[in-house]
């Protein structure tokens, strides 16, 4: 359980001065400040020094140690403040269709579910690809993020069912993503998931996958994003991104241990030692 303390902490380090509303505009402004602060990234993983998603972890990780990290430890901590704040929360599974694979892919990704009264809705702090405002758990659902991209919900079927009972899609602007998006103008599938109960056991099975299997996105390359308030910075491998709203498209190709380690630091403030980027498969 996140101690008072523990909270100040973390709204320091999302640039917040104070916890927002228990209400929807209080979700939104708690994630959105969440993740324009805290970068996803999985540089641990090429790094082998594995991935813990358990409370105090994430915790230590992304507060204490101001790293970044992705959705497993995202949204354990945000589900954790959130519950500590008075939220009714708990963690669901997903399945990620970005990119459209051929086969229904495993239960890799995590997000929130959050009773707001007789209302749910789902948050995600931790979805690398893109960033999807919090949205209402409800058949057609719409919303909007800073970058000028929709965001729909879909009931596609019944807890069980493959890939899920609800999708999850976006349309926008594809260079305000991490590159797995394949148009401006057609709705994209990005997830699908239910809203069966989740153990802390599933948690761990799925995290573990994503950090190990040979297959995963994360053991086969090294990312990292941050949401801007009217946009996207994506970091993968040595190919920088930085989209915006009004300004041109930013596009690197990053060609030095340094210009990487610099890049980490002043685009996403990871800091990270000459020797562990070294390390990274990239040079």
């Amino acid at each position: 359980m996140i101690q008072p303390d523990m909270i100040d902490a973390y709204m320091a380090r999302i640039g917040l001065d104070r916890p927002p509303s228990r209400d929807a505009a209080g979700l939104a402004t708690l994630q959105a400040a969440h993740r324009r602060s805290i970068p996803f990234e999985n540089l641990d993983i090429p790094l082998g020094h594995g991935i813990a998603c358990d409370s105090d972890s994430a915790f230590a990780k992304l507060v204490t140690r101001r790293r970044g990290g992705y959705c497993f430890e995202h949204n354990r901590l945000l589900a954790d403040v959130l519950a500590s704040m008075g939220f009714d929360v708990r963690l669901l599974l997903a399945r990620v269709l970005l990119g459209n694979p051929p086969e229904p892919t495993p239960r890799t990704h995590c997000l929130v579910l959050v009773e707001l009264g007789a209302e749910r809705w789902i948050a995600d702090a931790g979805f690398g690809g893109s960033y999807s405002p919090p949205m209402p758990l409800a058949d057609g659902a719409l919303a909007t993020s800073g970058d000028g991209a929709q965001h729909r919900l879909t009931r596609i079927g019944t807890d069980g069912d493959l890939p899920g009972s609800w999708l999850l899609e976006r349309m926008g602007p594809r260079l305000a993503t991490d590159g797995r998006a394949g148009s401006d103008h057609a709705w994209e599938p990005q997830f699908a998931f239910d809203t069966a109960q989740v153990a802390d056991a599933d948690m761990a099975l799925g995290n573990h996958w994503s950090a190990t299997h040979p297959t995963s996105r994360f053991t086969n390359a090294c990312v990292a994003s941050l949401c801007l308030p009217d946009g996207f910075a994506s970091l993968v491998d040595r190919q920088l991104t930085v989209w915006r709203k009004d300004e041109e498209t930013q596009r690197v190709t990053l060609e030095t241990p340094r210009d990487y380690r610099r890049c980490l630091a002043d685009r996403f403030g990871l800091h990270l030692s000459e020797e562990d980027v070294a390390r990274l498969p990239l040079f």
